[in-house]
């Protein structure tokens, strides 16, 4: 029996601040970089996950994992998935780390890179991508992967139960259509605010070309700039669906933020991302409560890897909780896929759905050398 023997985490920088791919108002030269997790066992199975970070301060959420990762050690692969809602609760609920946060910031993120790497063992166990083992779960498994605690107000065990019992006569339809067809995605590489106007206008124009019909563009540089910027038909785009719709939640830390917004009406579009939170489990919380209140859940996915990870939390929604929903996209940005075993592909503007086994997130041993900070070669330059 699989046995899950130790671990180890490396700090892996992209020195994406000399290009500014990545730059925004608030992030103006971020290296995308990842706190990356390797959960080893007694054979050649390994689970992987990561929190994503920019650059400095990577070596402070290793060293967060590092904390929680001794607890999953010792745990059987083939137990996993009926146990990791007990394991999401035991790692948010440890005292002495918990009281750093509590479930926001590093030790939440450091939850979700370990659940990430035990979800990746599951489903490389299961020989299927993580998106169709969430989505082959019985409603009944779904739910037991939640905490419920300080959502119970908005979302019940047994209005989560209805949510995914609804969708489960035509989930096999889904299946067949996502396989197919994909998912429609949009993307933010011609948007990056440190990029010229020029480069900005041939990226839009190449998007359009690819087959994208939603572009991303960042604002909050200065007003001139955002009115310069904005010039692709912007105001007129805003005047024809006024009132425009709002689309947040990519900094949201916990599922308990989620709710509250969503009880205030604050978000037309729930945007999850795949590493702010306490990985797939809290965010399966997220997914469902969007489905309570309407919400079309367009997932974040920037960064380094995050496309990897949060296709098979979009497509587990589509295919297993919310059904058809014209308003569904995935971000897309071009950056840093070639470092992933698995990498995303898309297609005319969609996201196709994965069928390699795993959570998506298992970089080359290559890329981790040469981009390990600070020893790794790209560093030592």
């Amino acid at each position: 029996m699989t046995t899950i023997t130790g671990f180890h985490t490396s700090d892996i920088r992209f020195p994406t601040s000399k290009s500014l791919d990545g730059s925004d108002a608030m992030n103006k030269d971020p290296d995308y970089s990842a706190a990356y997790l390797i959960l080893e066992t007694d054979s050649p199975l390994t689970g992987h996950g990561f929190s994503f970070t920019l650059g400095r301060g990577t070596e402070l959420q290793c060293a967060t994992i590092e904390l929680l990762a001794p607890k999953v050690v010792g745990l059987k692969v083939s137990e996993l998935k009926s146990a990791l809602g007990k394991i999401a609760r035991d790692l948010v609920s440890d005292s002495q780390i918990r009281w750093l946060g509590p479930e926001k910031g590093l030790t939440h993120m450091a939850v979700g890179a370990v659940l990430t790497a035990l979800w990746d063992l599951v489903a490389k166990h299961e020989d299927k991508p993580l998106w169709e083992v969430l989505s082959d779960m019985s409603p009944e498994g779904i739910v037991s992967l939640v905490d419920f605690r300080y959502i119970r107000d908005v979302l019940t065990p047994q209005e989560a139960l209805e949510i995914l019992r609804k969708a489960e006569p035509t989930k096999a339809l889904r299946k067949e259509k996502l396989l197919r067809e994909g998912i429609p995605a949009y993307t933010t590489s011609a948007g990056w605010l440190g990029y010229s106007d020029e480069k900005m206008v041939r990226l839009a124009k190449e998007a359009v070309a690819d087959g994208f019909t939603l572009i991303k563009l960042k604002c909050g540089g200065s007003i001139d700039d955002d009115k310069r910027r904005l010039r692709l038909g912007h105001a007129t785009i805003a005047k024809a669906i006024a009132p425009i719709r709002v689309a947040t939640g990519e900094h949201v830390q916990n599922r308990i933020i989620f709710k509250q917004m969503l009880q205030l009406g604050a978000m037309s579009f729930m945007q999850i991302d795949s590493t702010r939170v306490a990985g797939p489990n809290e965010n399966i919380a997220n997914i469902l409560m969007a489905a309570k209140f309407g919400v079309p859940v367009c997932p974040h996915a920037g960064g380094v890897g995050l496309c990897e990870l949060v296709q098979h939390l979009a497509m587990f929604d589509y295919v297993a909780v919310s059904g058809e929903n014209d308003a569904r996209v995935i971000e897309y940005v071009d950056h840093l896929h070639e470092h992933f075993t698995t990498p995303i592909v898309v297609k005319a503007g969609r996201y196709q759905a994965p069928t390699a086994p795993g959570a998506g997130g298992e970089m080359f041993p290559d890329s981790i050398r040469e981009f390990n900070f600070p020893e790794g070669a790209e560093w030592q330059r």
